[in-house]
């Protein structure tokens, strides 16, 4: 037994010459000396590097899309844009399906108008004392300095004010709030990888790229001229140009880039050229 182990072990560390010669002259150009342990050494390193190689390869290229069973970026890509776009459907039918169902009783006469007319229900008892509304010289001095000072102020205001109505983007606890001491001009909002962050107003599509340090970014430009900023996304589905509504979905919540620390959205307001804080202007409840 032990000289059948002696006479394998001298074969397969029996040392072999492969010589390459020139064959018009005989000239060695290459030698190597090899046994078959060696040979089947050398062998299998070779494969394991192959498979390795080979498995890289398919994970980590675009060649795995030609595999049966792997689906392509963009097939997923176009699957994720179609999901948001059904969901910004379903709540806009919701809201036509309210506004029908209230429409109904008025058109189908089921409101009946009130039986008494307020008009008719005043009679000589119920008179009211004219020489009561009239405003004294020093009353009357007194709104008319007032009224000159603020209408006008005022009314601006309140009209800009109601011609803003902003969507929140995402809902979630809040992780890093609004602080302009230390320069964080925006709020931090926690939200599961792939949720879908919404368009707060109206507005126009001015940015949309990725950056190193905030990953997948997307801007948009809006009335009163206020530019809201959305960072750390995991997918963009609005290109620059795009014009989208309020509400309507425009990426997903991911955690790309650098400065990340989580699936997390970083939301930025801005309006004429000062970042503002964005809960004085959204409620995320």
């Amino acid at each position: 037994m032990a000289s059948k182990k002696s006479k394998l072990k001298q074969k397969l560390t029996n040392k072999f010459r492969l010589v390459v010669l020139n064959e018009e002259s005989f000239e060695e150009r290459f030698s190597l000396k090899l046994s078959v342990l060696n040979l089947f050494v050398l062998s299998g390193v070779f494969s394991i590097l192959v498979i390795v190689f080979t498995t890289l390869l398919i994970a980590f290229t675009p060649l795995r899309e030609y595999i049966p069973g792997y689906s392509s970026s963009s097939l997923k890509r176009k699957a994720a844009k179609l999901t948001f776009e059904a969901d910004s459907l379903k709540l806009r039918v919701a809201i036509l399906d309210n506004y029908i169902n209230a429409l109904k009783p008025v058109l189908k006469g089921d409101l009946k108008p009130a039986a008494v007319d307020s008009i008719k229900k005043v009679t000589s008892s119920f008179l009211l004392d004219e020489s009561k509304l009239n405003a004294s010289k020093t009353d009357s001095l007194f709104r008319e300095k007032i009224d000159s000072k603020d209408r006008f102020p005022l009314a601006k205001e309140t009209n800009q004010k109601a011609n803003i109505v902003f969507f929140a983007p995402v809902n979630g606890s809040f992780t890093q709030k609004f602080d302009a001491q230390n320069k964080h001009f925006a709020i931090d909002i926690v939200a599961k990888t792939g949720t879908a962050v919404k368009a707060i107003a109206d507005g126009t599509v001015i940015i949309s790229e990725w950056t190193a340090e905030t990953g997948y970014v997307i801007s948009l430009q809006h009335a009163n001229n206020f530019i809201s900023v959305y960072k750390h996304n995991g997918n963009l589905l609005k290109q620059q140009g795009d014009f989208v509504k309020s509400g309507e979905v425009i990426s997903s919540v991911g955690s790309t880039g650098e400065l990340t620390t989580g699936p997390h959205l970083h939301f930025e307001l801005w309006n004429n050229g000062y970042a503002v804080n964005p809960t004085n202007y959204i409620d995320f409840q």
